[in-house]
Parts: structure tokens; sequence; C-alpha cells
């Protein structure tokens, strides 16, 4: 499957949004103003005003809409979540080349919010994956104890988690292990 740089970029934002919610042992890793400063930076998301508290519940809003994307199984359902939170953000498809990168699409507009800016270019790559059919590669992590968000690359869309070094080996181990207490026992 062949996804446009600006797109792939725009889906690792997305799925790291996501992976931000508060889950079992872990707390809301994007709580404060700081922690979406912090990813801000990490993703070297251009045009970002100075950051405050309504920023930071608004873009809470748009994670857990992205994250509703990644539950829902029909292509239906998902095209009116992201056209409604596409819509909302305002967008504004502008062609552009800043910060040495080559040309690419901004679907926000000039002097958005951060969180129209998220919902325009995140939603727009998660729309990308429903127009190409390629929905059921987005995905939870199939680990007991995991369950965060991925996007599945693999050419037969057979990847079951998040990271084949942590969760993946993880689960083998521990499946190794208990067949050799069972033959041993």
């Amino acid at each position: 499957m062949l996804i446009p740089h600006d797109t792939r970029i725009a889906l690792d934002m997305v799925v790291d949004l996501v992976n931000t919610a508060p889950d079992g042992d872990e707390g809301d890793r994007l709580a404060d103003i700081p922690a979406l400063e912090e990813f801000v930076v990490r993703h070297r998301i251009s045009d970002v005003r100075e950051l405050n508290p309504r920023d930071l519940r608004a873009v809470q809003g748009v994670r857990s809409r992205f994250a509703e994307v990644f539950a829902l199984p029909d292509s239906q359902r998902a095209a009116e979540l992201l056209n409604e939170l596409v819509a909302a953000a305002g967008t504004t498809p502008q062609l552009t080349n800043h910060d040495g990168y080559d040309w690419h699409m901004h679907y926000f507009a000039p002097g958005a919010s951060i969180a129209d800016h998220l919902a325009a270019d995140g939603g727009m790559a998660l729309a990308f994956m429903v127009v190409a059919g390629e929905q059921e590669r987005l995905r939870r992590c199939e680990a007991p104890d995991c369950g965060r968000a991925f996007v599945d690359l693999s050419r037969n869309r057979s990847r079951r988690y998040c990271d084949s070094r942590t969760c993946g080996n993880r689960l083998h181990v521990a499946a190794y292990r208990a067949r050799r207490r069972e033959a041993a026992g």
C-alpha cells in the first residue's frame, strides 16, 4: 500500500495522540500544557501559537474522536465521524513547502488552533485509509495488557501487536514457557 509521505506523518501523529489517552496502569499522557507542548515539538507541528487550557481540552476531544475511528468496524460510521471532525476544523487545503520539507498538503487554515490543525490533518489521513478501503489497518494491539493503537502497514495485513519486540515477543515467550511447563509436568 502506497501512502504519501505527509499522510504517513499525519497517521503517525494520530496514533501517538490516541496512545496518550489513559489506559490501565498509565494515566493521561496529555494531561497538561507541558505535555501538549512536548507533543507539538515531537511531531514538529508547525504554525502553533501559545497553548492554553482550552487548547488542551480541545485536543483531548480530538483524541477521543480519533480513538473512536480505531474502534469502528464499518466504514460508513467512520466516514460520518471523520466528515464531522474535518468539517468542524474548517479545512482549507493548501500546498506548502516549509521548514525544509518538499511540497505537501496542509488541510488546516492558516492560524488554526492546534485542535483544528490536528483534526484536519489527522482526519484527512484517516479519511485516506477509509477511501483506500484500508480501514481494517487501523488496529489496537492484541496483547491482553496493552491495547495501544497502531496502523498495520504489513503487506498481508497480519500485524497483531503495536510492537513485535515488546508486546509480541512477551506473548510469544509466555506461550513458549507455558508449552514447556505443560510438556514437563
